[in-house]
């Protein structure tokens, strides 16, 4: 009898089970309709989420931080009467900024491991990204340890094929319906995801450029735009990048690297202009040393 007290009912423990292995992302899920940024990282989803809200949050900055500077000049003369009523709008306005920062950037569950999802609203997604990669590219200053590729997200659909036809017939069209045209290429990645051909989706894509405009012409060593299809589970991610090549597909780990260590590692991977400015970094060098040795020879 004591032991028959004891008995738990049968679905308790499956309860206790469920309750602890609550979702990456808050219960939020990536779904279609969502714009943001997709990151992959190695390993740390946790760190990888912190990395992300402060680089982005530096590069987006100079659209909605430091709340001071919007203070007006009569603000400020108003509020020099009246310090307890300064102090009280100053704390909203940080909780305010703070607040508008986390509605901005929102991490939900991607549906994949080390794949990771900033959900965007009011930022440009691609526009954003660039600029902080460009910004990485000129500086070569590392910014980030966990964060592989940052990959912007302009579009979400369903990941079947008819969806998306339907869907990136109007979506690529800013890019490619005439008069816009330009060199294109079209990069597919499945993760969670085997019902889906990446040969009949990349034809099916490359069809719908065609058809907007019969002037846009594949171009697979440097083409102007790329076309990054991300599908994970029965969501597909969309965008249209530039400068997908020179910023070594949009990898912030190599992002960072020399010319001159791109073309020691894959030489066949760089530009005709960063080639010729590894070329011509040497060909100085080696007119330097020389010169030196004429010198000496006197």
């Amino acid at each position: 009898e004591p032991a028959a007290r004891k008995r738990r009912p049968k679905g308790h423990f499956a309860a206790g089970a469920g309750r602890a292995k609550r979702p990456r992302g808050g219960g939020r899920q990536l779904e279609a309709g969502m714009r943001g940024i997709l990151i992959t990282c190695n390993m740390n989803e946790r760190k990888c989420v912190g990395e992300a809200y402060s680089l982005l949050g530096d590069g987006a900055g100079v659209k909605f931080s430091d709340h001071e500077e919007r203070l007006s000049g009569s603000d400020r003369e108003e509020d020099e009467d009246d310090v307890e009523a300064a102090l009280k709008k100053e704390v909203g306005q940080i909780r305010a900024s703070t607040e508008q920062k986390l509605r901005r950037f929102q991490s939900v569950e991607s549906g994949a491991n080390n794949v990771v999802f900033i959900r965007t609203q009011g930022i440009e997604p691609e526009n954003l990204v660039h600029h902080i990669l460009k910004d990485m590219h000129t500086t070569k200053k590392k910014k980030t340890r966990v964060i592989l590729r940052m990959l912007p997200i302009s579009g979400t659909c369903k990941a079947f094929m008819e969806d998306m036809k339907k869907y990136t017939e109007t979506f690529f069209e800013p890019w490619f319906k005439a008069p816009n045209k330009g060199t294109f290429q079209i990069v597919y990645k499945a993760r969670n995801n085997s019902h889906m051909s990446r040969e009949e989706v990349i034809k099916e894509l490359a069809g719908i450029v065609g058809s907007l405009n019969p002037e846009n012409k594949v171009d697979l060593n440097n083409p102007q735009y790329t076309v990054v299809v991300e599908i994970i589970k029965t969501v597909c991610c969309l965008s249209v990048v530039r400068d997908y090549v020179l910023f070594r597909k949009y990898n912030l780990q190599e992002v960072v690297k020399s010319n001159k260590e791109d073309a020691q590692q894959n030489p066949s991977s760089l530009t005709e202009e960063q080639n010729s400015e590894v070329v011509k970094a040497e060909t100085e060098e080696e007119e330097k040393r020389s010169k030196e040795v004429k010198e000496e020879n006197k």
